[in-house]
């Protein structure tokens, strides 16, 4: 028994003793969402020191959640869900769903954070309603500091990159918004439509790209959840 254990036979107590540990069910939603390089964790979890992020690969692997598999030249290490692992992804969406419905909505919004949200839309991009060409899409957020004000979506033969720095390509949509805003487009609590209409959001560019971008967009997973909290 260790001094975590809660010292219980309860199956409940026992998966907590794994799952509750600090950032292990947000490390478990990036795993669960696709991501399988440490890089590719560290930008769902730009928040979360490395040295801590490996300490809770290292647990997830040894409680046989995780396998760790190393590919290619030079060596890169991969992290993917075992059966067991899988067998969470209910869980981690009750979880989200949950918050969707009961966390009040302003709390929420104190935790916003440009790297995360613009990572999660890169990955719940929709490329079917947009042009076959390559297609670059500029987020403006004129209220950060510089380094963090500027985001590019590149999507390109139904691949989607992601860009804080100038790609130095041709933009073809420009959408200028505050982060708020976009936030809470992205958690279902307001529209593009609403955001353009009250004077938040500026769209400018290809008129095919601004005219189906509710349709491209990439959404919260839980976004069409209602809150039931203000």
């Amino acid at each position: 028994m260790t001094a975590q254990s809660y010292g219980q036979f309860c199956p409940v107590a026992m998966a907590a003793e794994i799952l509750c540990r600090r950032w292990t069910m947000v490390v478990l939603r990036e795993l669960i969402a696709g991501s399988t390089r440490f890089n590719e964790l560290r930008r769902g979890l730009s928040r979360m020191s490395p040295a801590l992020l490996s300490t809770r690969l290292k647990e997830l692997e040894e409680a046989g959640l995780i396998e760790r598999v190393t590919l290619g030249r030079p060596e890169v290490h991969h992290y993917h869900l075992t059966e067991a692992g899988r067998d969470l992804r209910p869980v981690v969406e009750a979880m989200g769903l949950w918050g969707q419905r009961w966390v009040q909505t302003e709390p929420s919004l104190h935790n916003i954070e440009p790297g995360l949200l613009m990572w999660d839309m890169r990955r719940n991009l929709d490329c079917s309603p947009m042009p076959r060409q390559r297609c670059v899409i500029e987020f403006l957020y004129p209220e950060l500091r510089q380094t963090r004000r500027h985001w590019w979506l590149i999507v390109n033969d139904g691949e989607v990159d992601l860009c804080s720095i100038d790609p130095g390509l041709d933009v073809d949509l420009y959408v200028v918004t505050d982060l708020r805003t976009m936030t809470r487009i992205w958690m279902g609590l307001s529209s593009v439509r609403s955001a353009m209409d009250d004077g938040t959001m500026d769209v400018s560019g290809d008129p095919r790209l601004a005219e189906s971008m509710a349709a491209w967009l990439g959404l919260s997973p839980f976004a069409r959840e209602p809150k039931r909290v203000v």
